[in-house]
């Protein structure tokens, strides 16, 4: 079982940055591909980006690349979302997911674990 707890959204300015952190419980986090999924309301929710278990590759939603960043830090159990150059269409509820398996997917239904959410909103 893995606990995942999402902090780090708030109110920001269009053009501004946020970092985002996901702490996991649990001894086998680094045996999970992380992901960082967002969802505004009346919409699906996506995956824009998600790391494998060394971090060694990473994926990035066209939407995303070049201004976030997905990194990990296997000793501190945490994941986090780097996200520069912040556009309104970026506000929605960002969450932290892992999957107990060794392919890096976007599938919502494939990560085994999600956290609550936190709310990034931008303002333009």
């Amino acid at each position: 079982q893995v606990q995942l707890v999402e902090s780090g959204g708030g109110l920001v300015q269009a053009g501004g940055s946020l970092r985002l952190s996901c702490a996991a419980s649990g001894r086998t986090f680094s045996s999970n591909v992380m992901g960082w999924f967002r969802q505004v309301p009346g919409k699906e929710r996506e995956c824009v980006a998600a790391i494998s278990r060394s971090g060694s590759y990473t994926y990035y939603a066209d939407s995303v690349k070049g201004r976030f960043t997905i990194s990990r830090d296997n000793p501190k159990n945490t994941v986090y979302l780097q996200m520069n150059s912040l556009k309104f269409e970026d506000t929605a509820v960002y969450y932290c997911a892992a999957r107990a398996k060794v392919a890096v997917t976007t599938e919502t239904y494939e990560y085994d674990y999600w956290g609550q959410g936190t709310q990034v909103t931008v303002s333009s």
